[in-house]
């Protein structure tokens, strides 16, 4: 009688050798099972690319506002209060007296608009420039080329930067200023002949036009320093020298404080808004690995029954517990970059609003929510430790 040869078992799966070799790897359980591990990491995914992303929206309203007003960090602006004759007698004085090189001496007369922005409607001034200070502020604004020309003297027309032709709308021959305009009235219809190819925000006219249709007529000083540093300093330099006199001084620090000022509370109010998050996001997590510990019992019972250490079962669960937390958070920190590109190229771009897609603040404030997950996780797989019996496992008096 033949002798049937009898195939030998298929090999097993790395996955499967990794078990049998490697019960107690870190990974093990999380890979077999991934319909318990995978719902944990989504639940910390979701909550950090919720605080990044709310971080990084509000964010986005003062940064905006330095953005649309970042122009004036290429000039110290000094007007009179009030008295339309010492515009000239303080520039001499400036001349004088300044310490800081000055490059060219600008002086400009302006009218108001608005633009818009993430809360609203946002005061703008539109400069009006002589002939030969035109093309010299918008190369100062870092302008590469124009689209269109630069606007004729004493003609109700304005050349402005592709900023804020993409958030009013507007393009070559558009209504910039007119009768009708509550926001933006000029007893002329004031035409877009230029677009200026610069990510500043400009409004530009010329002086003339201004001098001859809009009140109240007081020039303003344009002060231009060689260098940013220097600007800096001439900044500093000329609200100190004119404090106390009836002089209004421009400058770019200035918004700085103000926006911070402005949205100082706001933050207070957000930082209560994620700590309480970051709270009820662990309150939940420390329930849903309490949960999740549970389902393990039998599986920590057999094993210790077998001889392994409880140190060993505790290093095994907190080492998983770590690599859920970390890897969750690095996920959501991609999954909130994700959104925030997605948001930018929908939401703000169409209206030149600004948004950093890489704040580190947003991500920063991110941090505490695995922190105290991984804290809450780790005293809650502790503390069921303590008081686990694997003989009542063994005799499923526990199951």
């Amino acid at each position: 009688m033949s002798v049937r040869s009898v195939d030998p078992p298929a090999a097993k799966t790395s996955t499967g050798r990794r078990v049998l070799t490697r019960p107690l790897a870190a990974t093990t359980y999380l890979l077999r099972n991934a319909g318990k591990s995978i719902p944990l990491t989504a639940v910390i995914v979701l909550a950090v690319m919720l605080v990044a992303g709310i971080i990084s929206m509000i964010n986005s309203i003062p940064l905006s506002i330095r953005v649309i007003y970042n122009y004036s960090r290429e000039f110290t602006g000094i007007t009179p209060r009030g008295d339309a004759a010492k515009t000239q007698p303080i520039l001499d004085e400036i001349k004088k007296k300044s310490p800081i090189p000055i490059e060219r001496i600008i002086v400009c007369r302006t009218t108001a608009t608005v633009v818009q922005s993430i809360v609203g409607k946002w005061p703008f001034y539109i400069a009006g420039l002589e002939q030969n200070d035109l093309q010299y502020y918008l190369d100062r604004q870092g302008s590469k080329s124009l689209e269109g020309r630069l606007p004729a003297a004493g003609k109700p027309e304005a050349v402005i930067s592709r900023p804020v032709a993409q958030n009013l709308g507007l393009k070559l021959g558009s209504e910039l200023l007119g009768p009708e305009k509550d926001d933006g009235f000029s007893p002329n219809s004031v035409k877009v002949v230029g677009i200026a190819d610069t990510e500043r925000w400009v409004m530009l006219t010329s002086i003339e036009y201004l001098q001859d249709f809009h009140f109240p007529p007081i020039d303003i000083g344009i002060l231009c320093a060689p260098t940013p540093a220097e600007q800096s300093k001439l900044d500093l330099w000329a609200e100190k020298y004119f404090k106390g006199r009836p002089v209004a001084v421009l400058a770019y620090h200035q918004v700085e404080k103000d926006t911070n000022d402005m949205f100082a509370t706001l933050y207070q109010i957000l930082n209560v808004v994620i700590g309480t998050l970051v709270l009820v996001i662990t309150t939940m997590m420390g329930m849903l690995m309490n949960i999740y510990q549970s389902q393990r019992l039998v599986e920590f019972g057999l094993l210790q029954a077998l001889g392994y250490t409880k140190k060993q079962l505790l290093s095994r669960v907190v080492i998983e517990t770590v690599l859920v937390v970390v890897f969750g958070w690095l996920l959501g920190l991609v999954a909130a970059y994700g959104l925030l590109n997605v948001a930018k190229r929908t939401l703000m771009d169409p209206k030149a609003f600004a948004l950093n897609v890489l704040d580190p603040v947003a991500y920063a404030y991110s941090i505490p929510l695995p922190i105290a997950i991984l804290i809450v996780a780790i005293a809650t797989v502790v503390l069921r430790f303590r008081k686990f019996d694997p003989i009542g496992v063994v005799e499923r008096r526990i199951v």
